[in-house]
């Protein structure tokens, strides 16, 4: 799936080089997308002929940064664990709120 390939990105310094004929339509459908700023082939070369294509990721967008974020990893909390506050987030804030409060 394209959104692997997203995953792999994130973990990997950019840019990053694929030359592989599936990774690159992958890398395509996720610049399509608006997930990633890419250089990729055009659809048909004028003189017809078909060389070796390669696409190169420069960077992932907000949105595909969004897109990841949308993914549940494994071991990261479930959707109801992210809405609740992290224990140092809350402590940090009763830490402030009692010290400035009073």
């Amino acid at each position: 799936m394209a959104i692997d390939l997203l995953r792999r990105l994130s973990a990997s310094p950019l840019p990053a080089q694929f030359y592989a004929p599936d990774e690159v339509d992958k890398v395509k459908l996720l610049r399509a997308a608006g997930l990633v700023i890419a250089l990729t082939p055009q659809a048909a070369s004028p003189s017809g002929a078909a060389g070796m294509e390669s696409a190169q990721v420069l960077a992932i967008t907000a949105k595909g940064r969004e897109e990841l974020a949308r993914f549940e990893l494994p071991g990261r909390p479930t959707e109801g664990a992210a809405a609740a506050p992290s224990s140092w987030k809350a402590r940090l804030g009763a830490a402030l709120s009692s010290r400035f409060l009073h």
